[in-house]
C-alpha cells in the first residue's frame, strides 16, 4: 500500500483512488523520486467509502500530516475532451461545499512535462454519488464543472477537515460527451486512460517536493 520513510524523509504523501485498476496503474508507475513516504490508498467506490477510508488513514501515524491527492479516472464534461486527457482541479465541489486545491499551476506544469502530448484541463471538478450520463452530464457542465467523479470532492473535504494540508485532485478522462464508455478497460478509451494514469506519479512527486521548498 505504501513505502515507509527513510532517513531524512520529508512529510508523507497520500494518493487516494477508488478502484483496484486505478491503484494498480498508480503503483505500477512508481519509479522513485518521492520526497517522503507514499501511500496509494484504494478507498472503494463512492463518496461515503472515500470519507471513511481517508479519515481512517489520516488518523494514523505517520500520515496525520500527509499531503493528499485524489486521483483515478473521471468523466469529462466539456465538448472536445478525449479519453486520456488530464483534469487538474482548481477546486472540488460536493454537497458539503467547495474545497480549494493547492498548487494547481505547479501540478499542471509537472504533468505537462511528465505526460507530454496529452491535453491538461483546469477547472472545477464536481462530485456525484452515481455514474453521470447524458442530460445530467450536460447540466453539470452548464454549472461550470469540467469533469465529474464520485470520490474527489469527498476525499479532499475529508482531508482538510482532518487538519490543514496541501490537497489536489488529478483525474484522467476515461469517457467524454462524444466518447461514452460502458465499462473501463474494455475499449480503446479505457486503455488509453490507464496508460496515462501510469505516467502521472513523477508529476505528483514534483508537486509534493515543490510545496516543501522554503517560501521567500
Amino acid at each position: 500500500m505504501g513505502r515507509e520513510p527513510g532517513p531524512g524523509a520529508g512529510p508523507p504523501l497520500l494518493i487516494a483512488c477508488a478502484l483496484g485498476i486505478e491503484q494498480f496503474a498508480l503503483r505500477s508507475g512508481e519509479r522513485g523520486g518521492a520526497s517522503g513516504p507514499v501511500t496509494v490508498l484504494r478507498t472503494g467506490m463512492g463518496p461515503d467509502r472515500a470519507r471513511r477510508a481517508v479519515s481512517r488513514v489520516l488518523g494514523e501515524e505517520p500520515r496525520r500530516d500527509a499531503a493528499v491527492i485524489a486521483s483515478g479516472f473521471c468523466a469529462g464534461l466539456a465538448p472536445g475532451m478525449h479519453p486520456g486527457d488530464l483534469i487538474v482541479a482548481d477546486e472540488t465541489r460536493g454537497p458539503d461545499g467547495t474545497t480549494l486545491c493547492t498548487g494547481t499551476e505547479l501540478m499542471v506544469k509537472a504533468l505537462t512535462k511528465a505526460v507530454p502530448r496529452h491535453a491538461v484541463h483546469t477547472g472545477p471538478l464536481i462530485g456525484s454519488d452515481h455514474v453521470v450520463r447524458g442530460p445530467e452530464r450536460a447540466a453539470l457542465a452548464a454549472g461550470g464543472a469540467i469533469a465529474v467523479d464520485m470520490e474527489s470532492a469527498a476525499t479532499l473535504r475529508t482531508a482538510t477537515s482532518c487538519g490543514p494540508r496541501p490537497v489536489a485532485a488529478v483525474r484522467v478522462v476515461v469517457d467524454a460527451p462524444e466518447h461514452e464508455l460502458v465499462r473501463i478497460g474494455t475499449v480503446r478509451g479505457g486503455i488509453s486512460a490507464f496508460r496515462v494514469l501510469r505516467a502521472v506519479l513523477p508529476a505528483f512527486f514534483e508537486w509534493h517536493r515543490s510545496l516543501l521548498l522554503p517560501r521567500r
